[in-house]
């Protein structure tokens, strides 16, 4: 088993930027696949980003690809989310997600690959 507590967001302007933090406890951190999801109002969870076990391979969805970068520190149990040239339409529910020993053919882009979900934190993006 293992909690995820993300951090991190707020209110930022449309082209600022925002680093997101999603701390991990309770297991081995680096047996662990990382994913981040959003979640705005009215809509289903969108894959954001995943990343690996080693951290050694990344996926982003097509519509933050060259803008924000997903990235883990193992010694630390966190994964991050750094979010650049952020637009209004940015605006959500950002949520970390875990797959304990997960295959080499998982799907990072889908909520049903992963075992573990933080409560979310909200950021806001303002034109």
């Amino acid at each position: 088993q293992v909690q995820l507590v993300e951090s991190g967001g707020g209110l930022v302007q449309a082209g600022g930027s925002l680093r997101l933090s999603c701390a991990a406890s309770g297991r081995t951190f680096s047996d662990y696949a990382m994913g981040w999801f959003r979640q705005a109002p009215g809509r289903a969870h969108e894959f954001v980003a995943g990343i690996s076990l080693s951290g050694s391979s990344t996926k982003y969805a097509d519509s933050v690809k060259g803008r924000f970068t997903i990235s883990r520190e193992n010694a630390k149990s966190t994964v991050y989310l750094e979010m650049n040239s952020l637009k209004p339409e940015d605006t959500a529910v950002y949520t970390c997600a875990a797959k304990a020993n997960p295959s080499r053919l998982m799907t990072y882009a889908s909520p049903l690959s992963y075992d573990y979900w933080g409560q979310g934190t909200q950021v806001t993006v303002s034109s």
